[in-house]
């Protein structure tokens, strides 16, 4: 890997490299959504079949006609529905932390992991992400609680001053902050997940302390990186929100299919870019440490 290229563009070329796990994802995530939404579905057939109503969502998606839709008897209870799109969206979260494991292995890898490597490394690292992601909640479940009850305080108080407009520039200033420091957060993990993995560290907490030490000395480079990259993914959704409004017939579920799907595919797609940035960062760093103790043994020999 070059030294002296920037994070972004490295965890690009990495993700580009392996871009087939971005394509089993997208996958695995189509078919749960498939399943999940099959209980809506299903009762929703069973009312447009047979009705006007379908006419009225066919040419237009009208907000009225939908909602009395949803109070019709033949629609059942909102649970029939909810749940197994519950289920299956945890199943993927699920899926998800038990495959990570092989992803960041494969990002690491200079060549093409087979298939016994992928399996081997998520197998291994199965219970330890466990933990991770335990931690990870309550470490962002805290500081996130802690932050929203600032800028509600914020509001409030701005909300007693003659300044109308105050109250809304804190609520933005403190979403800022609240997303800065959860990306931080998020940072600080996927170092610790790469850390796991790559030193097949059992004990995850000096994988965690690993993570810390790492995000804190390299705080503002590791952070600017995921900003980039998660603005790319806000204009990705705006641009494929666009095009939904713009070139797609009310009609054509086709068209919103493909362009929704198009759209979730790129998104997911820079979720993987930031995994592999971060990885990109720690293998260059390992890379600098071991350059590093080289050195002196050299001089040493000299």
């Amino acid at each position: 890997m070059n030294r002296k290229r920037n994070l972004i563009s490295s965890g690009a070329e990495i993700a580009g490299r392996n871009r087939r796990y971005v394509v089993w994802f997208y996958i695995l995530n189509l078919l749960f959504a498939w399943w999940g939404a099959s209980g809506f579905s299903t009762k929703a057939h069973g009312v447009l079949d047979h009705s006007l109503y379908a006419d009225k969502m066919l040419h237009g998606f009208d907000v009225s006609t939908f909602l009395e839709m949803l109070f019709r008897p033949e629609m059942g209870p909102a649970q029939s529905s909810t749940v197994p799109a519950t289920i299956f969206a945890v199943l993927f979260f699920l899926a998800s932390m038990v495959l990570m494991p092989g992803v960041l292995l494969g990002y690491s890898s200079d060549h093409r992991i087979s298939k016994n490597e992928f399996f081997r490394a998520c197998s291994q690292n199965m219970w330890r992400f466990v933990r991770l992601v335990l931690i990870f909640l309550i470490v962002a479940g805290i500081v996130g609680s802690i932050l929203a009850g600032i800028q509600a305080a914020l509001v409030n108080a701005a909300d007693q001053t003659e300044n109308e407009r105050l109250p809304f520039f804190i609520q933005l200033g403190g979403w800022t902050i609240i997303f800065l420091m959860l990306t931080a957060i998020r940072v600080w993990f996927d170092l610790a997940q790469t850390d796991v993995v790559l030193r097949d560290q059992g004990v995850v907490r000096k994988s965690v302390a690993a993570g810390f030490r790492m995000a804190r000395h390299n705080l503002w480079r590791l952070l600017g990186s995921y900003v980039v990259i998660a603005l790319v993914a806000l204009a990705i959704l705006v641009a494929g929100i666009w095009l939904w409004h713009a070139i797609v017939p009310p009609s054509s579920v086709f068209g919103a299919f493909l362009i929704s799907q198009i759209t979730l595919l790129l998104l997911l797609g820079t979720r993987f870019w930031q995994r592999a940035t971060a990885v990109a960062f720690y293998v260059r760093r390992e890379a600098e440490a071991d350059l590093g103790a080289e050195k002196p043994a050299l001089v040493a020999a000299v």
